[in-house]
């Protein structure tokens, strides 16, 4: 009997359905047996008194992401990735953002290109700025290409109307894709930041009175009310609070294919931590804005029933310091003018178990879900990602729940100049990460080289089982 490439000995392994203490064998980068007393592999490890996880798999990052405001992101595919690596992540979904009036498949080819470095495994949301015919005739085409997913935005540089929205939730449902949805409400932010600078309120803790939790309630009350109409799935992104989780639930309620996440952020800052001295605010601000802080128990309590399905980091990283970076518009700019955005992805899985797991929120089995099985079944990555299963991908994070440790930005392996979540405490950690069965993080080195991640094309989004047409008849037909 020929060997297996690894074996992982007397871990307890986690899945999204149980937990138990068993070996795992590797062979050509997939699981090849899970069982007790597998014969020993060309490499064997002890992992008595450590778990054995589904390598995390995190559905909204921004790396190596082009933007248009002078800013710019500080993880390429090669560092963004490595930091992704050093935190038990082993698939990311980025963005491919199609530029005004151009083709969509511009824009995923320059991002397949960026991808080469990738040191982890890939795929991309395509976001629609432009719903003009040509570009949403481009979504067939590549949705057969394992594309499976659209972005789009409500407020910003790069928002779609409502006309716009619909268009594209209808495009994206006849090709089987699932829509992923930035909702704030763009007119109501606009007036109140104008109101804000008008009376000199210019630092960084304005911006959580310039979006406040309203306008991201009426913006996703009115996405799935679109959605409803055409019996469109979608999910909504970055939830910050109770106010928009009983929307969604709501929605859900009534029949609509309506999916949630929140991030990693909105469990651990509110909006007191916009305020600080000088500008320090402007290295946390993201949006949709944390809450107070009775949003965080809100949010454990919405993941608990499910209407929260995933955990993801929203890394969108723009370092502090540099002519590039949050204060690049000056030393003193307005909130308006400070890019949103936060880095996070090596932070994810270490916070989320302290939070949720370490703190007695949710099960271990409930972690895992969370961050990997849950996203890898929304985004056509399963049973391939998100789980330890035999024949599954050996995406594997060797995990110590017991491992105490002081978050710092070194430790993060990103290319950013800080964290946010520097000198934040936590219990559990990553030992090692095999991606495929290759390792590729151990001990704080980062193993793999660029290039070692592939592009992942996913399934189609599966259809409603029975069709529903609350406008009274099928407007897609």
């Amino acid at each position: 009997m020929t060997a297996s490439d690894l074996v992982i000995r007397n871990g307890v392994i986690v899945t999204s359905a149980d937990m138990q203490t068993a070996d795992i064998a590797v062979t050509d980068g997939r699981i090849t047996a899970i069982g007790k007393d597998l014969p020993s592999g060309h490499e064997t490890i002890d992992a008595t008194g450590l778990w054995v996880l589904p390598g995390g798999v995190d559905s909204h990052v921004h790396v190596d992401q082009p933007l248009s405001s002078g800013a710019e992101i500080a993880d390429d595919f090669a560092s963004g990735t490595a930091s992704a690596l050093a935190g038990g992540t082993t698939t990311l979904i980025g963005f491919a953002v199609q530029k005004q009036g151009s083709a969509l498949r511009g824009a995923v080819e320059e991002m397949m290109a960026r991808g080469t470095r990738s040191r982890c495994d890939f795929a991309f949301h395509i976001q629609v700025t432009d719903a003009s015919d040509a570009a949403l005739a481009e979504l067939g085409p590549l949705a057969e290409e394992g594309h499976r997913s659209v972005k789009i935005f409500m407020t910003g540089g790069n928002r779609l109307d409502d006309a716009a929205c619909l268009r594209t939730l209808a495009a994206a449902k006849s090709n089987d894709m699932l829509c992923c949805i930035h909702a704030e409400n763009h007119d109501l932010i606009a007036y109140l930041t104008e109101a804000l600078l008008r009376q000199g309120n210019t630092a960084p803790a304005a911006t959580a009175l310039a979006r406040p939790e309203i306008g991201e309630r009426e913006a996703a009350h009115r996405i799935l009310t679109l959605a409803e109409a055409l019996d469109a799935p979608l999910q909504i992104f970055h939830v910050s609070g109770e106010a928009t989780a009983a929307e969604i639930a709501a929605a859900r309620h009534r029949g609509v294919r309506a999916w949630s996440e929140t991030c990693t952020q909105y469990l651990v800052f509110t909006e007191e931590d916009f305020d600080r001295p000088g500008m320090e605010g402007a290295k946390f601000l993201f949006s949709p804005c944390p809450r107070g802080p009775d949003a965080r128990e809100a949010l454990w309590a919405r993941i608990r029933d499910h209407t929260i399905e995933t955990i993801t980091s929203d890394h969108s990283p723009t370092s502090f310091g540099g002519e590039k970076g949050k204060l690049h518009a000056g030393e003193n700019a307005p909130f308006n003018k400070v890019p949103n955005g936060i880095p996070g992805l090596a932070a994810r899985l270490p916070i989320v178990f302290n939070e949720g797991v370490t703190k007695g929120r949710i099960d271990p089995m409930r972690f895992v879900d969370l961050v990997s099985t849950a996203p890898a079944k929304l985004f056509g990555l399963w049973p391939q990602k998100g789980t330890l299963a035999v024949g599954s991908d050996a995406d594997i994070v060797l995990w110590d729940p017991k491992k105490q440790r002081i978050l710092t930005n070194e430790m993060q392996q990103h290319g950013v100049d800080y964290t946010p979540y520097e000198g934040m405490e936590t219990t559990g950690a990553p030992i090692a990460v095999w991606l495929r069965g290759i390792r590729a993080w151990e001990a704080g080195e980062v193993l793999a080289a660029p290039g070692t991640g592939r592009f992942q094309p996913r399934a189609p989004f599966p259809k409603a089982a029975v069709p529903r047409h609350p406008a009274g008849f099928d407007p897609l037909a």
